[in-house]
């Protein structure tokens, strides 16, 4: 198309629409862009040159052209498909979710490059290193909120300073931690392994995120603490949430 600006940007695809008779509508997190729709025209027909790129979760090359608010496909090229995904219903259907989550705290065409980072991890963990599911959820949960704005205050009880608080408790509302006696109700109990766990996913390394161990019963306790504060903060609710408690 003669006179076109085409432009080429790298990104996961967060969720796919169908439209008309062999189109898609994309959300792409990318790394120049930021979270844009993208209209794939023909991305549903077999001979598709980039109908593999266009599937969820597929991190690929994209070769892309703007027209005033929509931007729209001339080619792609896949890096990572996650393929070890696609072989394990319970791991796709949290790597859905986790790209719901990013679509649902990335504004607009404003650059994310640490939370694209942090899904292409995730989705690598669950994907090519086999981490439990269940250990990798909460910690994307937390971590995703921090990177959000959401941070928890996990360093000490914030009623009265102890940074080893007895029958810890995390505050849902406040985003605090806190001594089960100090006062205020609700929150969710931990335990000082959780709490151990909490602190390595909001202060540690990045690159180490997936690298702890937990018991069934503390990790128990730092899932429903994790998904409890991100709903409350979030102030919503997820489909793809939804469907990945179906399957356990």
């Amino acid at each position: 198309m003669a006179g076109t600006p085409y432009f080429v940007d790298r990104g996961v695809v967060l969720r796919e629409t169908e439209t008309k008779e062999t189109d898609k509508i994309l959300t792409l997190l990318t790394w120049e862009q930021g979270k844009i729709g993208v209209i794939a025209r023909g991305a549903r027909r077999k001979n598709c040159k980039f109908a593999a790129a266009a599937q969820p979760l597929a991190y690929s090359e994209w070769t892309l052209y703007q027209r005033k608010d929509w931007h729209y496909a001339s080619d792609a090229s896949t890096l990572d498909l996650f393929d070890g995904l696609r072989r394990d219903l319970k791991a796709l259907a949290l790597g859905c979710y986790m790209a719901e989550l990013a679509e649902a705290v990335c504004p607009e065409d404003v650059p994310a490059p640490e939370l694209l980072r942090h899904l292409l991890n995730g989705l690598y963990a669950l994907s090519a290193l086999h981490k439990p599911p269940a250990l990798v959820k909460p910690a994307f949960e937390l971590r995703l909120l921090c990177l959000a704005g959401y941070e928890p205050l996990a360093d000490a009880c914030a009623l009265c300073g102890r940074e080893d608080p007895e029958d810890p408790v995390l505050d849902t509302a406040q985003g605090v931690l806190r001594c089960r006696g100090c006062g205020g109700g609700g929150g969710r109990p931990l335990c000082p392994d959780s709490l151990a766990a909490l602190r390595h996913i909001v202060y540690g390394d990045p690159r180490r995120l997936y690298a702890f161990r937990l018991g069934e019963e503390p990790l128990g306790r730092l899932a429903a603490a994790a998904e409890a504060f991100l709903c409350v903060q979030l102030e919503r609710g997820f489909s793809t949430l939804d469907f990945y408690k179906s399957l356990l």
